[in-house]
């Protein structure tokens, strides 16, 4: 890179949140067309299953191994090299005229997104060595999630419609190139130490195997039964394989997550809240989005309406405020204020009804408390990015990812279970249980450490971000 990197951390940071937009949007686009993608590919209920789940199991199982590259190999070159795959592999995915090459190009697409979501959260703590500028640049990552979320399915249902199910794919295209484009020219060259430094191949063989065991176990846990034979294999598997990656982790001269990685306070709490608050937060907008058409017979069009305030109410706070409040406040309280929202949001659906809706009384106060999601995703990715160290941000990068994508997968798995086939009763469970995982967040961020110093009065510059 030949600019000055003070100069252009922020276009930087806009190219980091280019490629998260481009990962994001893929994630939400494919669901709205998989009817279209079944006709047109004349495949079963089981194979358009693994148009979603190939993706989910690459993208959730690479994530730590992705981050751990970055941090030796250099995070600029994991992330072209991760948006390249991806663009690649959705223009594959356009191209494919069965099931089985599409499956196959998801896992592919899923893998490079990975490797480009790992090492973002690391490249923008490099970009932003002041704490309240990587606060606002927290809030700007936060941003593009909740844009990407609301968009998705939006975008998703205008391009099947006009132009046929492979353009969701291709869009991604140009989005990938100018990524590809202005990052060589924009973000800094960092090189890592190498993979000497701490490339333990048995040891990513078995975190990378027992995440993508994983994570199959729980997308494919409903389908096949919590307690079918298949699911419980594969969950012990998984199991040994993680118990095995941690024991060598204890006894190898260059561990790929070093013990002391989850043995810092803040990082482990960081990671299990954001677990929690991730498998109520996906689950709610599963099974909100359920409900309002199963129940209240909304059209498809009238439930992304009726959930839109949710993610405007997410992407103005992430962007407008949440910086402002971990300067004011501290990350610990802001965390607590948010999360103290999303819970009594989601409790006031134990109430839905099972006849006629008030939308602004029984719906719309949930949507607006989903405003807290912008405080505590904020303040969870700068305490979980707080005892970054230069040469271990991609790893965190990549830890907080993987929290996320397994909370994400367990909490849809887990809470529409509970709901299936139980009527109103059931969504009032699933949504109890939603709320229920929010408190125990809670209670966890409780335990966080306290900031070491009072918070700066209204009026003074923001101070630097204190951990807690």
């Amino acid at each position: 890179m030949s600019e000055n990197p003070s100069r252009t951390r922020w276009p930087a940071l806009a190219v980091v949140c280019a490629g998260m937009l481009m990962v994001i949007l893929d994630g939400s686009i494919t669901t709205v067309a998989l009817p279209a993608i079944q006709a047109d590919l004349h495949t079963g209920t089981a194979g358009l299953a693994w148009v979603v789940d190939a993706y989910v199991v690459a993208f959730g199982g690479l994530l730590l191994l992705a981050g751990r590259l970055g941090d030796l190999l250099g995070r600029r070159r994991v992330y072209l090299a991760g948006i390249a795959a991806f663009t690649a592999a959705s223009v594959l995915c356009g191209l494919a005229v069965n099931s089985g090459t599409l499956i196959a190009a998801r896992f592919l697409q899923g893998a490079g997104g990975a490797m480009a979501s790992a090492v973002g959260l690391g490249m923008v703590v490099a970009l932003f060595p002041d704490p309240a500028e990587r606060a606002r640049a927290f809030g700007a990552v936060g941003f593009t999630g909740a844009a990407g979320a609301s968009l998705g399915q939006v975008l998703g249902g205008v391009l099947t419609q006009g132009l046929g199910w492979h353009w969701i794919f291709f869009i991604n295209l140009p989005i990938g190139a100018a990524a590809l484009l202005a990052g060589r020219r924009l973000l800094a060259d960092d090189r890592g130490p190498g993979l000497k430094a701490g490339a333990d191949a048995p040891g990513a063989a078995l975190v990378t195997a027992g995440l993508m065991l994983g994570v199959y176990t729980i997308v494919e846990g409903g389908p096949a039964g919590w307690t079918s034979a298949r699911t419980l294999v594969t969950g012990a598997a998984a199991l040994v394989l993680l118990a095995a990656f941690q024991l060598r982790q204890t006894r190898t001269a260059t561990p790929l997550l070093p013990p002391r990685i989850l043995a810092r306070r803040t990082t482990a709490l960081a990671n299990l809240i954001q677990l929690l608050m991730l498998a109520a937060l996906f689950g709610f907008q599963i099974l909100l989005a359920l409900y309002l058409q199963q129940v209240q017979h909304y059209s498809a069009l009238a439930t992304g309406l009726a959930m839109l305030p949710a993610a405007l109410a997410i992407a103005a706070v992430s962007l407008l405020l949440a910086a402002r409040a971990i300067a004011r406040f501290g990350e610990r309280r802001t965390l607590l204020l948010g999360l103290a929202l999303l819970t009594a949001g989601i409790a006031l659906l134990t109430r839905l009804p099972a006849g006629p809706l008030d939308y602004a009384a029984d719906v719309l106060p949930t949507t607006l408390s989903a405003a807290g999601f912008g405080l505590a995703a904020t303040a969870l990715t700068a305490l979980g990015m707080a005892d970054a160290r230069p040469e271990d941000a991609g790893l965190l990068s990549g830890l907080l990812n993987t929290t996320q994508q397994v909370g994400a997968a367990l909490g849809v798995a887990v809470l529409t279970a509970l709901a299936a086939g139980r009527g109103t009763g059931g969504f009032h469970l699933a949504f109890g249980t939603g709320a229920a995982l929010l408190a125990a967040a809670f209670l966890l961020a409780l335990a966080l450490p306290r900031p070491d110093r009072p918070a700066a009065p209204a009026d003074a510059e923001p101070p630097a971000l204190v951990h807690g």
